[in-house]
């Protein structure tokens, strides 16, 4: 599922790229293209390219703008057993989205996390500023929540349904969702693999993403699931659940797995 908002100079070649590993891996897929208000071309490419395979989908997103109302979009409407979200400016690398799925229909993890920042990611092209707010961001997230996931901010995750299903209701309407979907489905008690990834810099347009994002309302969500976790008494986790050994949460063992969907 990729949300898009004014993205006609990269949305056809992301699209295109995952289309492409996703077939070139034997995957039975959806592509849903959340249009997220465009004002220009974003819509038209991909219903062009919907009209040439069946696979691709263009939601027109009956939210008010913003990237979270644009993901709870996509998150309704999805039918696979799993879902990843990809961002529409061709900065994640299709390649890691396999590796996603292999950990996720192979039984290993309820979510697949990616770190652009653990040994074997990277990460090209991104404003040193920006980099910096990011580090600062992310490990007060991991000191607050005592785990060990250093990547929290990065919105190119992968959940299986019944994730998606015990996080909501999701209450962010825009970047900050990139945080409140995988800190619920830690605290509610779901298992999750952390994968080094790679990460470029968009090649045109302008990323939508600004520093006051990460002020107020990513605070707001953080202390928001950081009460429920100190508060609730674990009203809210997944049944038969117990934390994990030390060492063994954000651990990725790799096997084979079969086929299956995402969206």
């Amino acid at each position: 599922m990729i949300p898009a908002h004014d993205e006609e100079a990269l949305i056809g070649p992301t699209v295109s790229r995952l289309t492409a590993a996703l077939e070139g891996a034997g995957r039975d897929y959806e592509v849903i293209v959340v249009d997220d208000g465009s004002r220009d071309a974003t819509a038209r490419i991909v219903e062009e390219l919907a009209a040439r395979d069946p696979r691709v989908r263009c939601l027109r997103s009956p939210y008010p703008n913003g990237f979270g109302f644009a993901v709870r979009a996509g998150l309704d409407v999805f039918e696979g057993d799993v879902v990843a979200i990809v961002m529409g400016d061709g900065s994640d690398d299709p390649a890691d989205l396999l590796r996603y799925l292999d950990v996720l229909e192979g039984g290993e993890a309820d979510c697949a996390f990616g770190s652009r920042f653990r040994p074997g990611g990277s990460v090209h092209g991104y404003p040193r500023l920006k980099l910096v707010a990011n580090r600062v961001v992310n490990l007060g997230i991991m000191g607050l929540f005592g785990h060990r996931y250093d990547d929290t901010t990065n919105a190119f995750k992968a959940y299986r349904r019944e994730v998606i299903e015990r996080v909501k209701p999701l209450v962010s309407n825009h970047f900050n969702l990139t945080v409140e979907l995988p800190l619920k489905a830690i605290v509610r008690g779901h298992s999750y693999a952390v994968i080094p990834i790679g990460w470029t810099s968009r090649s045109a347009g302008r990323s939508k993403l600004g520093l006051q994002e990460m002020g107020s309302r990513y605070l707001y969500i953080v202390l928001m699931v950081f009460f429920e976790h100190i508060l609730s008494r674990g009203d809210y986790r997944r049944a038969g659940y117990r934390d994990p050994r030390p060492g063994l949460r954000g651990t990725l063992h790799r096997r084979r797995s079969g086929r299956g969907r995402g969206g």
